[in-house]
């Protein structure tokens, strides 16, 4: 019996500081999240980060709660319901970090009769620290608890057509309803080692603005790639013009160098030459969460006005959107 096992980033249970350090502990403790050895990966977050950051975390999700819950949890919860009602194929929702656990999921699936579980994760595109951790920690809980189970799993979707014309058509709604001088695509960052990290030739990523053009087998693996690409791809489909839209990456975190240009720095910098219309899309992700919510649609839109600018939109990610349900449901089905 066939089965899917949908796979989003994951929350706090609340936010509440016990809870967020409890999933900051989690998250960060993943060697593909800081990929440095375990002992100073250890210092670092247990003995540094998780005794300073969950009470500045909790604020910020404070403000983003709903009274269902987490807004990405939610609305994945909300997702799940939509495509169930598209196919016969039983469906499991987990999250990598917090709950619903990983393991929960492959239970509820089990319990179910499923034996082969097609693994969708949530990114449009692949990373170490999204797809890859994933796909590690499913296999290892599928050796452990039910060796009997066999695995699939949905390859990078940034580039699938049907997923970009649902992307497009979401964001072409938004933009329909304003006069909007300049859309700003802004993913999550990830740092510059991750990238060469993932690079199956082991030559290719240069991280030089040239490589990613470059065709290449690095390229299935590359998050810089298929983040721009995907730019191209909405760029293409809904014939934006050069100069009126752009890339940047947020939510950096270290003094590693990450991938740039850095979001924050972009939309400054937009107001200060002298953008006053300005409309953001975050398609690294597809459901909205702190990253979306409280970075972009409070923490930069506030900074964006302090630099004169005027009118800022967060374009919400996919979420429940009806197109991109049936998607899913179209991969599930095929």
């Amino acid at each position: 019996m066939k089965g899917v096992l949908l796979v989003n980033l994951g929350s706090p249970d609340s936010p509440e500081p016990k809870d967020v350090k409890k999933y900051l502990g989690e998250f960060l403790m993943d060697e593909r999240v800081i990929d440095i050895p375990y002992l100073l990966r250890t210092l670092l977050v247990k003995g540094i980060i998780l005794n300073t950051r969950p009470k500045k975390s909790a604020k910020a999700y404070k403000k983003i709660w709903w009274d269902e819950g987490s807004p990405l949890v939610v609305l994945s919860k909300r997702l799940l319901d939509k495509v169930q009602k598209l196919t016969p194929t039983p469906i499991a929702l987990a999250m990598r970090y917090g709950n619903p656990s990983i393991e929960s999921g492959l239970k509820e699936l089990h319990e179910k009769g499923v034996d082969e579980v097609l693994l969708i994760p949530l990114y449009p595109q692949f990373a170490m620290a999204t797809t890859e951790t994933i796909l590690v920690l499913a296999e290892e809980i599928r050796k452990a608890q039910f060796p009997n189970m066999k695995f699939r799993s949905i390859p990078a979707f940034y580039n699938d057509e049907d997923y970009v014309k649902s992307l497009s058509n979401s964001i072409q709604r938004d933009l329909n309803k304003g006069n909007y001088e300049y859309l700003l695509f802004s993913y999550h960052g990830v740092p510059e080692r991750h990238i060469k990290k993932s690079d199956v030739t082991k030559s290719h990523c240069k991280i030089d603005g040239s490589c990613c053009n470059t065709p290449s087998a690095a390229h299935e693996f590359c998050y810089r790639h298929q983040c721009y690409e995907t730019t191209k791809n909405v760029a293409k489909t809904l014939g934006l013009k050069e100069g009126k839209y752009g890339t940047s990456f947020q939510s950096r975190l270290g003094r590693d160098p990450w991938l740039q240009p850095y979001t924050d720095a972009t939309i400054d910098g937009l107001a200060q030459k002298g953008i006053k219309n300005l409309a953001v899309v975050t398609p690294a992700f597809v459901s909205d969460c702190l990253e979306t919510l409280e970075e972009i649609g409070m923490e930069a839109a506030h900074s964006f006005k302090e630099n004169g600018g005027e009118n800022f939109h967060t374009i919400p990610c996919l979420n429940d959107d009806d197109q991109w349900c049936e998607v899913i449901a179209k991969w599930i089905n095929n």
